[in-house]
């Protein structure tokens, strides 16, 4: 990902204000380290970069909470300071190649689009995981009158399907860079007619990390349509079994389950190829909607209401989790904004879903910096004992 090196230099010469196309919002120093966090708006987005400093050179580089899908953002934001700067480079990796660029903008969705969005086709189908996008793109083509939402969490991947949608002149595929758990919280109920979770990662070692999981069905089976069904596809027998565990489990009340074993589909990934020629079984579970479900309503308030900057705040801020019985509260890391605001950068939410998000905080107000967290009804309590505990 964009980043360069450069020789350490007087950061003292930073200062809010426009370096070309991009606008400098303001500057965090870490109070544990030397680093910098630089908020920066590019072409109406805003995002952190990142510097971090050791003894002989420093790395100016992108945030990964804050990093907006399209890589050439990054990579004019770093330009446009650096040569307003004039910064001494000794490497670089951001050389902007237009040719690449991705324009099918309006088939790039941000998670926050889905509070209040039109969905332009009767019918529609999700794809969690698509990888290189040859099953997606294949549906879509397949099916022009049917928007299909591919939900992918690796950066490049997304990126490359959307030039492909482009290349390929399709209208009816949405991509969204996010993790696919917390986005299904905010697709309506009742909308889709499948789901696809095709060869996801088996995470033996961090089950926690899985995608399917009990919280994942219930909310398949709400946002399916009766009669839709989820689509499960992997080659891993350990992972097979877990899903027949999470699909038939004993909080589970009623489910209609079918199961087949190397079933050809119409289409086939590079990866399954390969694990085809080594003869490795492929399993396909699906999971049959069986009635309609209630409908979802994201009325959930994320603002900051009376919580301003005191000095007393940054000295009682803990860097250790705060547990409670279904979420938790993590302050990683304090920026300071100067003498008259911080940065806090902090997970919380759920256990298997959490959010990874910037507080930004001045005398005058406090906001999520970036996007506000997703709105379900487990970020939306810990939001409020997070209000709680920063209220001083």
């Amino acid at each position: 990902m964009p980043h360069i090196t450069v020789k350490p230099f007087d950061t003292s010469i930073l200062k809010k204000g426009k370096y070309g196309e991009t606008k400098v919002l303001f500057i965090a120093n870490d109070t544990h380290t030397l680093d910098e966090l630089i908020a920066v708006e590019h072409k109406n987005e805003s995002f952190l970069l990142h510097l971090k400093k050791s003894k002989d050179n420093w790395l100016l580089k992108y945030d990964k909470v804050t990093r907006p899908l399209k890589v050439n953002l990054l990579k004019q934001a770093i330009f446009d300071i650096s040569n307003k700067l004039n910064l001494d480079i000794i490497n670089s990796n951001i050389a902007i190649h237009t040719a690449s660029e991705i324009k099918s903008s309006i088939y790039e969705k941000k998670i926050e689009d889905f509070i209040d969005i039109n969905f332009p086709f009767d019918e529609v189908s999700i794809e969690v995981g698509f990888g290189s996008g040859k099953h997606l793109l294949y549906q879509a083509k397949r099916n022009p009158n049917k928007l299909f939402i591919g939900i992918e969490i690796h950066t490049p991947s997304a990126m490359q399907v959307l030039k492909q949608i482009e290349l390929l002149d399709l209208n009816n595929i949405w991509v969204v860079n996010y993790d696919a758990r917390l986005l299904l919280e905010m697709i309506p109920s009742n909308l889709c007619s499948e789901i696809f979770v095709h060869f996801p990662v088996p995470w033996d070692k961090k089950p926690q990390r899985r995608v399917i999981s009990s919280i994942f069905l219930k909310e398949s089976m709400r946002v399916l349509k009766k009669e839709g069904r989820l689509e499960l596809r992997t080659d891993s027998h350990k992972y097979f079994w877990y899903s027949l565990d999470t699909f038939l489990g004993d909080n589970v009340p009623k489910t209609l389950v079918e199961i087949r074993k190397n079933e050809a589909l119409e289409v086939t990934s590079k990866y399954e190829a390969r694990w085809l020629k080594q003869d490795k079984d492929i399993y396909d579970v699906y999971v049959k909607s069986l009635e309609k479900s209630k409908e979802r309503i994201l009325d959930f308030d994320f603002s900051f209401n009376n919580i301003f900057y005191k000095q007393e705040l940054l000295d009682k801020i803990t860097s250790k989790p705060i547990i409670f019985k279904e979420s938790f509260i993590h302050f990683e890391r304090v920026f300071k904004v100067k003498e008259e605001a911080i940065l806090i950068k902090l997970a919380f939410g759920s256990f298997d879903r959490p959010e990874h998000k910037f507080i930004y905080i001045n005398e005058k107000e406090a906001y999520y910096f970036h996007s506000n967290p997703v709105k379900t009804l487990t970020n939306h309590k810990t939001h409020l004992k997070i209000m709680e505990y920063l209220n001083v």
